[in-house]
């Protein structure tokens, strides 16, 4: 019975990850950035991003609609559950210290 529990995980692991390859349609297939209301920064959001995103819809089970039309509850709760999984989110290329308001 636990082997079919990790099976199962394992398996919506990958569904989640690989989600926007097959959503690329869904309005999120353009790279933009994203603000983070945890951080007070910005982030790349594309499709690395957005396979994050797939998960942590999955692990807190509310229906997966475009970040953007989070409330900003919601995406505080994104970017906290973000910040604590995957890579350490410091590399150039996703992480943003552009606040529009330093120069």
């Amino acid at each position: 019975m636990l082997r079919a529990s990790r099976y199962l995980g394992s398996l919506v692991l990958a569904a989640a990850i690989a989600a926007p390859l097959f959503t690329t349609a869904c309005g999120e297939s353009h790279p933009y950035r994203a603000y983070d209301p945890y951080s007070h920064d910005y982030h790349q959001w594309g499709p690395e991003e957005q396979g994050y995103y797939n998960q942590w819809t999955v692990q807190v089970h509310i229906n997966n609609r475009p970040y953007k039309k989070l409330n900003h509850d919601q995406q505080s709760q994104y970017w906290q559950w973000r910040h604590a999984h995957g890579d350490d989110h410091h590399d150039s290329d996703h992480h943003d210290n552009d606040h529009h308001d330093r120069h």
